[in-house]
């Protein structure tokens, strides 16, 4: 079974120009959830000064009730984060960190080794808050200060023993430039070779290739996998880094046993309207071709889908 991220509240708004009101980000989340997505990531606790769009994470936090919490995750990048996160109810956290140590450093301002040295206390706050914690290596194939990401800096993070509590291992193709046989090498080196986890496949649409890539990385042992509305995304601190692979490309690419042309329509209608508010274009090919009228394809919306 392919499970389905979301991740348009945090990674897909940290690059937008306009705010996105608390209240309309509570009704996103419920939309998604509603429409049958199985989990979304909905913030950070990233520095409010220096990723602004997300600097009311802990508001949004608040208004959720446990039951949508449960399903959703939040970014984190020290033990005090999960700590504050947990205070305000949150129960699942991604505690990110960049295989390159230049990134690490521009990303999160210590260096890869000091957030693996913190993550064991990491670890612990989450599990005194009854929740659940991801080890998060971003720039798991390329830096854009680095360059190449040689496999074996992601294995031996991977396996560093102070990791041991994460539940799940998310590998990041930050500025979307792998192709699908690097994720392949990569995704089942981990598979085969580290403790038994789930591996998550983060994916960004650089180079055209973020649903190419997610279904190798599925192909190669991934049991769940990152999107963001109409393509939407982007890291501040990743020069040349772009859109996340989109969620309405990956569900219908990946058809889950939960999703209908019903339930597809309506994530699409909600990504057009958020889009459209955010002022920023859609991405999506497969939300474009929904706008088709060969109405005989059960895919298919009409032309009264907003898709810009």
């Amino acid at each position: 079974m392919t499970d389905l991220r979301d991740v348009t509240l945090r990674d897909g708004l940290q690059l937008t120009g306009k705010p996105l009101p608390t209240a309309r980000k509570v009704a996103v989340v419920r939309e998604l959830l509603d429409a049958g997505v199985p989990s979304v990531e909905i913030g950070s606790m990233a520095r409010p000064d220096l990723v602004p769009p997300l600097a009311d994470t802990l508001d949004l936090i608040r208004a959720l009730d446990p039951d949508e919490l449960a399903r959703c995750w939040v970014w984190v990048a020290t033990p005090r984060h999960v700590e504050r996160a947990a205070e305000a109810g949150a129960v699942n956290f991604q505690y990110c960190l960049s295989a390159s140590d230049a990134h690490n450093r521009a990303n999160i301002g210590r260096s890869t080794e000091d957030s693996l040295a913190a993550m064991p206390r990491a670890v612990a706050a989450a599990s005194a808050a009854g929740g659940r914690i991801q080890l998060c290596i971003a720039t798991s194939f390329t830096c854009p200060f680095e360059g190449a990401v040689p496999e074996e800096r992601v294995l031996a993070i991977a396996r560093d023993p102070r990791a041991e509590g994460a539940r799940d291992i998310v590998l990041c193709d930050t500025l979307g430039q792998a192709v699908p046989t690097q994720v392949t090498s990569l995704v089942a080196r981990v598979a085969a070779e580290m403790p038994p986890r789930r591996i998550v496949y983060h994916g960004h649409d650089t180079w055209g290739l973020g649903v190419a890539n997610t279904l190798a990385a599925l192909a190669a042992g991934a049991s769940e996998v990152d999107g963001a509305l109409g393509g939407l995304g982007g890291c501040p601190f990743a020069p040349g880094a772009s859109g996340n692979a989109s969620t309405e490309d990956l569900l219908f690419a990946l058809r889950p046993s939960w999703l209908t042309p019903s339930s597809f329509a309506r994530i699409v209608r909600l990504s057009g309207a958020l889009l459209d508010e955010l002022g920023e274009p859609n991405r999506s090919r497969a939300a474009q071709g929904a706008r088709t009228s060969a109405t005989a394809f059960p895919w298919a919306l009409g032309a009264e889908v907003s898709c810009r």
